[in-house]
């Protein structure tokens, strides 16, 4: 049973920064990819952004590119988003998600999910 479980999150000022983690249980296998996604208050949960297990290669939405960082730690199992600049758009409950192989950007597309972690940025 694979087990996601994020934190990091919290109550930060506009501009300033913040690191999620999320440690995953289990063997993470070479073609899996995990991604961060975001859900606003009255929205649809977001992609953010994904980190191919093998190669770090990653992907971001275009709203926090220069912004955010992917990165994994293979010997922890954990994928971190490194979170600059923030701004109050970025407000929102953030999801670590896990797909068991290949790339997505779509929740749809994700296997297992954390519990989320909650990200207030104050204006």
């Amino acid at each position: 049973q694979v087990q996601l479980v994020e934190s990091g999150g919290g109550l930060v000022q506009a501009g300033g920064s913040l690191r999620l983690s999320c440690a995953a249980s289990g063997h993470i296998f070479s073609g899996s990819s995990m991604g961060w996604f975001r859900q606003a208050p009255g929205k649809e949960r977001e992609f953010v952004a994904r980190i191919k297990w093998s190669d770090g290669s990653t992907l971001y939405v275009d709203s926090v590119k220069g912004r955010f960082t992917i990165s994994r730690d293979g010997a922890k199992n954990t994928v971190y988003l490194q979170m600059n600049s923030l701004k109050p758009e970025d407000t929102a409950v953030y999801y670590c998600a896990r797909k068991t192989m290949g790339l997505g950007v779509r929740a749809s597309d994700y296997d297992y999910w954390g519990q989320g972690t909650r990200v207030t940025v104050s204006s």
